[in-house]
Formats: structure tokens, C-alpha cells, sequence
């Protein structure tokens, strides 16, 4: 089959089904697609706090497509299978006024620049973190007509930040609109299940992919074929969040992270929120024993200099 090249010149900053695509393709096509860090362009290896703040956030994660996939109908199912992602050598994590899981106890810009290698990324001097590639917003046209905006998922994918969308992985996508129109962009290097102070180890990156399509598959939401991979075989610090609100669960379970970071470290509050949010992960623990749920974060002990058990 083809193979096509698109460039991160070639973006767009909104869902939209009437958007002209950039290239059609047959189905088993490769292709490969560049993609801007999640600032578009806004913020680079030099970029200061204040730049943070400044950010215009009609620019913020463009995608780069889309992607006009031939015999794609509503009903069928595109299967995107992910090849390759290479990285840039640079990433940046912040926190941004108004956004993430505790944006009400975090009011001032944070930023750090990491430093991206095959191995790992190195957040902060002495914090480093395996690497693991994977695409954040990736996803096809909604039905509705219209500007729809790309930071909110949908049943058509978009910023899902599974951070299992990675080499190796076949992502299945429900079809709304004829051609699917597939896009991309948002790669990562590195983030925690929840992604909870609203970004990762954002970086720029190229990836390689194959599409697929599945006629009559009648998906509601997007499914994932996997490819098997643990961050982490050690141990783990664990804190939790228990009430009848998952949500409040979940920020206690975060806030209890980061003040137990804080204490094994002696980071600032600021940047261990963002440890949290690129490598804790948090999850679902118990939600049948009503009327309290548990939810807990997950933080391996080697990043944080281990101690313990």
C-alpha cells in the first residue's frame, strides 16, 4: 500500500465534519504525521513561567489532519495501528490557572522544562521518569456540523490521554461522518493515569501508522487493542481518596499525594503536582461498597528515591 507524509503545518484547532482533509488514503495505508507540542509552538526549551500565563489557548493542541480514509461510512469502525512514535529531545509540564483536577488550590502558572531521552525524561533535577511515548488526542469528525473544541473527548476519541495509545496498539474509532476524517497530535512522553494537573511531559513528535477499516462495526465510543507494557515492576506509595463522590475522591487522593511527596523529597507543592500528574497514576479502587467509593493514586517508589518496605 501508499505511504503519505503530513506535515504540523498541515493542523487544525476544532472538530469540525465539513473541514477539507489534507490527503485521502485507502484503507491499510501507512502514513507517516508530524505533530506539534500541545502549545502549538507557544512554549519552547526556553520558555519561562510567564510565558505560561500568557498562553493563547485558541492555539493550544492542534491536530495535525485530517485524514480522508476511502469506503469509511458512518456505522464502520477506523482502526488506527500505531507503528512508531519518535520524539523530540524536550518536553514541557506545567500548570495552568484554571485547568486540572485541583485548578482551585493551584492559582499561579507553574513550568519546567524537561529534558527527553530514549530512557527517560527528567522532570525535575534528580526526578526521573521512563519514557513512554504515546499520542493524547487522536480521534474523527462528530457528526453534529460546526466548530466543535478538541480539549473535551468524545464518543469520536479526541483527548482521551490514554497513555496506552502507544507503539504496538491498534485504537478503534467510531465512524460518524463519510471519510472518518482522522486527526492526531497532543504526544507525550511521559503522564500519569488522570494527567491530573492537566498536562504531561508535552512534546513534539513524529508518528508512524497504519489505518484500517472495519465495515459495519457499530461502535458507540472507541475501543483499544493494547500492546502489553508495565511502566513499573517495583513498589508503590499509595494514597487514597474515599467518599461517595468520585471526584472528590479522586482530589483527595491527589492532594494526599502530593503533601506525601513534599514530605519524602522537600519539593514545593507546585512541583509536585506535577510529579503527580506525570507518573502517578490514579485509579478506580473500589466503587460497589455504597456509600463510599475509593479511589487511590499510585506513585513508584524508585522515582521518589524509594525508602519503605
Amino acid at each position: 500500500m501508499a505511504s503519505f507524509h503530513l506535515s504540523r503545518t498541515q493542523a487544525h484547532w476544532s472538530w469540525n465534519p465539513d473541514r477539507t482533509p489534507m490527503v485521502r488514503v485507502h484503507p491499510g495505508s501507512t502514513l507517516t504525521v508530524e505533530i506539534a507540542n500541545a502549545s502549538g509552538g507557544q512554549l519552547d526549551r526556553h520558555s519561562l513561567t510567564a510565558d505560561v500565563a500568557a498562553l493563547d489557548f485558541s492555539r493550544v493542541n492542534p491536530v495535525t489532519g485530517p485524514i480522508w480514509i476511502e469506503g469509511a461510512e458512518p456505522g464502520d469502525a477506523v482502526i488506527v495501528e500505531i507503528l512508531s512514535i519518535d520524539l523530540d529531545d524536550w518536553g514541557w509540564t506545567a500548570n495552568i490557572p484554571g485547568f486540572g483536577l485541583l485548578a482551585d488550590e493551584f492559582a499561579e502558572p507553574h513550568l519546567r522544562i524537561s529534558k527527553v531521552t530514549p530512557q527517560y525524561a527528567e522532570l525535575i533535577p534528580g526526578i526521573r521518569l521512563p519514557v513512554q511515548p504515546f499520542i493524547g488526542t487522536i480521534g474523527l469528525a462528530p457528526s453534529e456540523p460546526g466548530d466543535h473544541p478538541l480539549v473535551p473527548p468524545g464518543p469520536h476519541g479526541g483527548n482521551m490521554d490514554m497513555r496506552h495509545v502507544t507503539s504496538g496498539s491498534r485504537l478503534w474509532l467510531p465512524v460518524a461522518v463519510p471519510g472518518a476524517l482522522l486527526s492526531l497530535g497532543d504526544s507525550h512522553a511521559a503522564q500519569g493515569d488522570g494527567e491530573v494537573c492537566g498536562t504531561a511531559i508535552e512534546t513534539s513528535s513524529v508518528v508512524t501508522l497504519r489505518v484500517h477499516l472495519k465495515k459495519g462495526a457499530g461502535l458507540a465510543t472507541p475501543r483499544l487493542e493494547s500492546h502489553p507494557f508495565s511502566r513499573r515492576t517495583g513498589a508503590f506509595w499509595v494514597t487514597t481518596g474515599i467518599g461517595p463522590d468520585l471526584w472528590e475522591a479522586a482530589r483527595q487522593a491527589t492532594r494526599e499525594m502530593i503533601a506525601w511527596i513534599q514530605e519524602l523529597t522537600g519539593l514545593s507543592r507546585e512541583d509536585a503536582y506535577l510529579v503527580t500528574s506525570t507518573a502517578g497514576d490514579l485509579a478506580v479502587s473500589e466503587i460497589v461498597d455504597a456509600p463510599n467509593w475509593v479511589m487511590s493514586m499510585h506513585m513508584p517508589k524508585d522515582i521518589l528515591g524509594g525508602g519503605g518496605l
